[in-house]
């Protein structure tokens, strides 16, 4: 995507053609910065500290973290120590799992003197591939926002959509999952306006989407968490459509924390919510979401502290809680199957259940391992 007319991945290499360059998102949306990362340990605190974020861009990094740990130490050991550092960045995105796996199974193969190329090369087509999926998740996204477009009386001026978090570019390597669903949408003709949920406590929504859709020249509001089922009660969004962190196999999904209670105000009011995500998103080995997929628990001062631009342009920080309250932060939250209209998927779309997915991913038949 474009950030002041000039095209950007969320990740890529640096001209040393070694190092890697990510968009610390930590800035966003006050001060665009790029950061290098030089070593293994760099991506890996990029990764826990949340300067890059989103399923399919924590594995693209955690990919060119391993390469970079081969660069330093190509040894059977530090691959196994290195893939485990950055396994334990963060718990419940699955992609970062799925990538270090691709990888450490390639590499574990090869001499130690052939593992640094086959790293970076290995990482670079991790990011290719994203990048490939999310336009076709939008492609086939698409299909059915201009179906309910079409269905909307006559007359109407907007096409109204709602998501939570930020599933956009900047959560992927480009286009993003749900937001790439929306930048097509757009860029198709349909009139589409976006109800940005501001996705406390982190903001991701008010910092990160917003910043996303002002570049792209698409209309929107940032709107309080709680907002959405009252727009939901007066017929104000046509469709939902979030992203996910994890999607078991029976269909849950896993995205920011407030997504099941979107989901569930939608279900209420007849509001359509789909979910877009990468085949890589899927565990395939976790039959049940709700009870199976690790809720990352992060820090409370997440919650008790708001970070912004003051009014004389300087970033800084304050506490919203009285003094010495505590706060407990969960990151995320499980949406049952059964209130999932449906899966945007590279493949394809299909309904959020064991049977839906493996309409699309054939190769999965047979019980989970």
């Amino acid at each position: 995507m474009k950030v002041n007319g000039t095209p950007y991945r969320s990740i890529w290499l640096h001209d040393n053609g070694w190092s890697v360059n990510i968009i610390d998102q930590t800035r966003l949306p006050h001060a665009f910065i790029i950061k290098t990362l030089k070593s293994m340990h760099a991506a890996a605190e990029a990764i826990r500290v949340m300067r890059v974020r989103g399923a399919p861009l924590i594995g693209a990094t955690a990919a060119y973290g391993l390469a970079l740990a081969m660069r330093e130490d190509a040894s059977d050991g530090n691959l196994s120590s290195a893939s485990e550092t950055l396994l334990a960045t963060r718990p419940t995105a699955v992609n970062l799992r799925w990538a270090l796996a691709r990888m450490r199974q390639a590499l574990a193969q090869l001499p130690a003197s052939e593992r640094v190329g086959k790293a970076y090369a290995l990482a670079a087509g991790i990011c290719d591939e994203d990048v490939a999926i999310n336009y076709d998740i939008g492609r086939h996204a698409l299909g059915v926002i201009r179906t309910l477009w079409q269905k909307k009386p006559a007359g109407c001026e907007a096409f109204h959509i709602l998501t939570h978090c930020n599933a956009g570019w900047l959560a992927t390597v480009d286009w993003g999952t749900a937001l790439s669903a929306i930048y097509q949408a757009w860029d198709a003709g349909i009139p589409v306006h976006v109800w940005v949920d501001e996705t406390r406590p982190r903001n991701q929504g008010a910092a990160l989407t917003a910043w996303e859709l002002l570049a792209h020249g698409i209309p929107h509001d940032v709107i309080v968490d709680n907002a959405g089922g009252h727009l939901m009660q007066h017929g104000l969004v046509d469709m939902c459509i979030t992203g996910t962190d994890r999607t078991a196999r029976n269909g849950d999904v896993c995205n920011k924390i407030g997504t099941y209670l979107k989901a569930l105000a939608a279900h209420d009011n007849d509001v359509p919510f789909y979910v877009a995500l990468p085949g890589p998103t899927i565990d395939w080995q976790m039959l049940d979401g709700v009870s199976g997929i690790p809720i990352e628990q992060r820090a409370a001062s997440e919650v008790t502290h708001v970070g912004g631009k003051n009014s004389a342009g300087e970033i800084e920080t304050v506490q919203i809680t009285p003094d010495g309250t505590s706060a407990c932060n969960y990151a995320f939250d499980v949406t049952p199957a059964r209130l999932v209209t449906g899966l945007f998927t590279e493949r394809g779309v299909c309904d959020a259940s064991e049977t839906g997915l493996l309409s699309l991913y054939p190769e999965q038949q047979g019980p989970a391992e």
